[in-house]
């Protein structure tokens, strides 16, 4: 399977970043990817007072990336938008995966949320805007299991021994990870979830300055069951590619036969 991680740097305006954001899944294509990834809030990031209204799973943005499916005849993993939440004043981070033939197959709601107090540096309460999801999701991707998560789920080894369980071999992390974590945490991080699982990491992420004052980290990168980092975004907007091999997976899992062998 040829996989494609796409990096952007979305802002405030939206029908910009959904232009570029089709752009590269028309380049994923083009590249020979059967599946690709776009990063969290691949619409719009940017000030909370600025975004769009909120949309349900079938609104228009999921019309989007469905025709951009079926246009381009690959699978598509269309980071997260805000979708109408349970209530006036949050939203969920949704993510939303479709099928070549641009129908939806999956729908995930970020689990974890980010409220940080790092003193003089980053103060974000995500909870205060956004309700948290409250079921894992694993759906197949050309006949392969992939579970689906957001941007700090990455922190939480329990969602995805769960999605390994459950039959997971790739695990999809669309990401805004912030510079100042994302330089010392992303790689180990995404290197981790992938050995501990053994599974490939799909992980795709937003790069540079988003208002207000926020800087993501990128290096968006797809890494192998033995946590080895096959292919790693440069600092800039664009796809990278690399092809997963599933016989290796099964090869490591056999060798090292660690999901088999745990006792908890």
């Amino acid at each position: 399977m040829r996989v494609a991680v796409c990096q952007l740097n979305s802002r405030d305006d939206r029908a910009h970043n959904l232009a570029v954001a089709r752009d590269l899944l028309g380049r994923a294509a083009a590249g020979g990817a059967t599946f690709a990834v776009l990063p969290e809030y691949v619409d719009f990031l940017g000030r909370s007072a600025d975004a769009p209204e909120p949309e349900a799973v079938d609104g228009e943005f999921a019309a989007f990336f469905a025709a951009a499916a079926r246009e381009f005849g690959i699978w598509v993993h269309a980071g997260s938008f805000h979708e109408t939440g349970p209530d006036a004043g949050r939203t969920f981070n949704t993510t939303l995966l479709f099928a070549p033939d641009g129908e939806r197959v999956a729908v995930y709601r970020k689990i974890h949320l980010y409220d940080v107090e790092i003193a003089g540096r980053v103060s974000y309460q995500e909870s205060r805007t956004v309700a948290p999801g409250d079921r894992t999701v694993v759906a197949e991707v050309d006949g392969v299991p992939a579970g689906l998560s957001i941007c700090y789920d990455l922190r939480f080894p329990e969602l995805y021994r769960s999605l390994a369980i459950a039959g997971a071999k790739i695990l999809v992390v669309p990401a805004a990870f912030m510079l100042h974590t994302g330089r010392d945490h992303w790689e180990v991080l995404l290197r981790a979830r992938a050995i501990e699982n053994q599974c490939y990491v799909l992980a795709a992420g937003q790069i540079g300055d988003h208002d207000p004052g926020r800087t993501c980290f990128g290096r968006s990168m797809i890494v192998d069951p033995w946590g080895t980092v096959l292919a790693q975004a440069p600092d800039t907007t664009g796809v990278t590619f690399a092809d997963l091999d599933l016989e290796r997976l099964e090869k490591i899992r056999t060798e090292v036969p660690s999901l088999a062998n745990r006792r908890l």
